[in-house]
């Protein structure tokens, strides 16, 4: 089996906020400690903000590199964080900031696992009402089947 793009290490929840720059810098420093990215990620990340909006809807944000920057990529990962207090993410409201890098072509299958999962309320709900890293992993563990 694949290396786990996400684990618990890789899953956080914050009570408060933080600026959109700070919540993406947090999904890039997590994906550079698991050794998927290189400390040029958050540029690309930058980069993609603000050519496209990376807000899904239902307080989900997915900040990822742009197509040019796949270099700093070295293996595929997810970082998750929940902020209870939200985040401004260019207007909108923000509790779920998914950071994805992906080799290859990886990112469309970890994106729509993500994706899927984000289309259910009830799915939602329970992201929400977790209280601990653990159980929001063991919700999560559909996207390592990716």
């Amino acid at each position: 089996m694949a290396r786990e793009v996400l684990t618990l290490g890789q899953i956080r929840i914050h009570t408060g906020s933080v600026s959109q720059e700070q919540a993406m810098k947090e999904a890039a420093d997590i994906l550079e400690a698991a050794g998927a990215v290189t400390s040029a990620y958050f540029d690309a990340m930058q980069q993609r903000e603000v050519a496209v909006s990376t807000y899904m809807g239902n307080e989900l944000a997915i900040p990822h590199g742009t197509n040019e920057t796949k270099e700093a990529i070295l293996d595929s990962a997810l970082s998750f964080v929940r902020y209870d207090g939200g985040v401004d993410w260019a207007g909108e409201r923000v509790s779920f900031v998914v950071g994805i890098a992906g080799k290859g072509d990886e990112h469309l299958e970890i994106l729509s696992q993500i994706a899927l999962l984000f289309s259910e309320d009830e799915e939602v709900a329970k992201l929400k009402a977790a209280e601990t890293p653990e159980e929001l992993y063991q919700l999560l563990a559909t996207v390592n089947n990716a």
